[in-house]
Formats: structure tokens, sequence, C-alpha cells
């Protein structure tokens, strides 16, 4: 229920821890998980100390138990492990401090974190983490690589040396953090956030070593990998051996089987590619050579033919073609000229034969009124008439003599 409280009535300390205490009573009891972080088995004492951590979060919780409850399970629970807990919360009201009172504690075995993991494998799947198509391409030839590794751990020498050895100018941003253990999951989320905020990186490597199972669980958590997810700059997970396959492995851009493997994913070798460079320049240069040398041979079969070798020889040719047709032409217009003017010839002849002229040069005489009309018939004139009569050489006046008959 709620308190009536005012800054005129307020209650005590002791009377609110007590209420707490109360409220906190009156919980059941409840199973619990989570990671071993600190435990203390001081000699002689009935009760065992421990805290117990989310692994996916930074909260933390005190248990207690009898030496009884814990030493069932002493032989395979140290820190580091996880374990599933009966527990019923408690209240230590001098202190107002929270924890819980454990009557029963569980080790989690390696088959039931796996079952959990594949579990949580299809969810992110369902979720669509894992497909292809939400995967980023790699650059080519990154100027600034980011690290998340262990400090001073195998994982990094590989990766940093065997980059350098294939690409001696490559640049990294380091960032060391915990690899296993109850704070290696915030940690690599926090590096590997920083390093996708980093202006300049342009993928990230996450990389471990091998390990057991429980060591490689932090790379299956469902935080980091949702933060990887996240990303906008490529990610390349490089933890554990060829067998290993952490959740991390299904959600990174690229999964690299060792970091040895990742430092030869993330940078080309400078051998191979200057190789690959002779390699391109050669054929280049074959092409571009057997281009030449078709061009060649192409100009000069060109040049071989006989318009080019001889190229007056076609004008010659056609000159004489022109001037044999001229001249049979010439000769085909003169044999139409002569013809044409034997025929006129023989027309001119006839027309003079039967013209006037002609007829009045053999001695006729053509009589003409003053009119000029022609006399056809003697009874068109009468008598004393003056006529005209046209003869070869000329014309002269007559007059009739007499009428008709």
């Amino acid at each position: 229920m709620a308190l009536s409280t005012s800054a005129e009535a307020p209650i005590p300390v002791g009377e609110v821890s007590r209420l707490i205490g109360g409220w906190i009573d009156r919980l059941g009891a409840v199973w619990v998980e989570g990671q071993i972080t600190q435990l203390s088995r001081r000699p002689g004492a009935g009760v065992v100390f421990l805290t117990l951590r989310d692994p996916s979060h930074d909260v933390s919780i005190s248990v207690t138990c009898f030496r009884a409850v814990f030493d069932a399970v002493a032989d395979v629970v140290t820190e580091g492990a996880r374990v599933v807990v009966h527990a019923k919360p408690e209240w230590y009201a001098p202190r107002g401090q929270l924890s819980l009172r454990a009557a029963e504690i569980r080790p989690v075995g390696v088959g039931e974190l796996l079952a959990r993991l594949e579990r949580l494998k299809k969810s992110l799947a369902a979720e669509g983490l894992f497909d292809a198509d939400r995967k980023q391409r790699l650059p080519f030839l990154p100027q600034l690589i980011g690290l998340v590794c262990g400090r001073a751990s195998a994982a990094e020498r590989d990766v940093l040396e065997n980059a350098r050895h294939r690409w001696p100018a490559v640049r990294f941003e380091v960032r060391n953090v915990p690899v296993q253990g109850v704070q290696a999951v915030p940690r690599v989320i926090e590096a590997v956030r920083n390093l996708d905020a980093h202006p300049g990186v342009d993928v990230i490597v996450v990389a471990r070593g091998g390990g057991s199972v429980e060591d490689l669980l932090p790379f299956s958590d469902e935080e980091l990998v949702r933060a990887v997810a996240a990303c906008r700059t490529p990610v390349v997970s490089a933890i554990g051996h060829e067998p290993d396959s952490p959740l991390l492995d299904l959600v990174a851009d690229l999964r690299a089987s060792t970091p040895t493997d990742a430092a030869k994913k993330v940078v080309p070798d400078v051998g191979e590619e200057q190789l690959r460079i002779q390699q391109l320049r050669d054929r280049a240069l074959r092409t571009v050579r057997n281009l030449l040398e078709r061009e060649e041979r192409g100009l000069a079969a060109a040049v071989s033919r006989p318009s080019m070798a001889h190229p007056h020889r076609m004008v010659t040719e056609r000159e004489a073609e022109v001037a044999a047709l001229v001249e049979r032409s010439r000769r085909c217009l003169g044999h139409l000229l002569d013809r044409a003017d034997a025929e006129l010839e023989h027309t001119r002849a006839r027309v003079l034969a039967l013209s006037p002229a002609a007829t009045l040069r053999r001695g006729y005489a053509v009589l003409q009124r003053t009119d000029g009309a022609v006399v056809r018939a003697a009874d068109e004139v009468v008598a004393d008439e003056k006529l005209r009569a046209r003869v070869a050489d000329g014309e002269f006046s007559v007059r009739v003599a007499k009428g008709p008959g």
C-alpha cells in the first residue's frame, strides 16, 4: 500500500527499510541464471558468499548460501561459471541490501548451453540478422583497420604481423578488451561501437584465439550479435579455429576461420597484386601488339592492291576506254550525219524536181491576175484583161486578145 508522507510528516529510515523488507519477504523463491564473478569461501564459515552477474548487462546481485549447498557443486563451479540458482530474495534491513538466499545451485552444462545457443540462433535468423543480402562488401584496400582483441594476445599478433607482411602500409586502430569472463561482452560491444563511430575506420576485425565452448560464449551473446548487426562499418569475425562457430560468425559481414585468415581476407597481398598488375600489363601489351600487327597486315594488303600500288593505272585504263568510246561515238555520229546528208540531198533533189521553179525552167509560165490569183482555166479571163506571166527567169505583162474560146 502507498504511504502517506510529506516533508512535515516523514517516516524514519528504519521504517522504510522494514517496509521494503516486508514487501520482499512476500516474494516467492525464483530460479535465476547468471555467471559467478566473485566467490568467497572463508575457512570454518558456514555461509558462502558469491556475486551473480548477468553476462549481457552490467547488473549483479549478491547471493548467500549455506556451505552444504555450495559443497554439493564445489567441484564443478568456480568463478566465471554459469549457474542456475534457486533462491529467495532477502532484504538486510540494517544495511539496506538486497540479496538472494540460495537453496540449490546447478551448473549450466555444455549441452544445455549449446541448446540455448541453438534456440537463440533460430530466433535471430528468423529476424533476418544472418541474411546474406544485408552483409556488406569489404573494401579492397582499407586505409585503417579497427581490431578488437585481447591485450598482447596471439590473435592480435597474428592479425598485425600477417596483415603488415601482406601490405606493409596498412594501419590499425587497436582496442584491447577482455575476450572471456564477465567483462568480455560489454567491453567488446563498447569497442565495436567505438570503432564503428570512428570516421577513418574502413573495416572492423573481432579476433580471438581458440578455446572451449564456455570461453567462446561471449561471442554468441545476443546483445553483442545485435550490436554487430547494427554496425555501418563492415565487420570480420575471426573467433577461435575452423571448427568453432559462435553466433558472431553468422552476423558478421565476413567470417574468417582464424585470426591469420582474417588478415589474409582483409588486406590484399602486395606481391600478388604486383604480379597481377604485371600480368595485366603483359596482357595489355600483347593485345596492343596483336592489334598493331593485324592493322599492319591489313595496311600491307591494302597497299599491295593494284589500285594502291599503281594508282595511275586505273586512270590510264579509263582514259583509253573513254578515248575508244569517244572515237566510236564520233564514227557513229559521222555515219548518222552522212546518212542524213544523203537523205537530205535526195529529198532536195526530189523537191527541186517537183518544185514550180523547175517546171518554169522547162518552159512553162504561170499567169496571174493583178490581184495575184493564178489563172487555171481559159474561161477565168476576159478580153483585153491584163495579166502577169511568170517564167523561170522573171515575169512580164500580157493582155488577153479575145475572150474565151
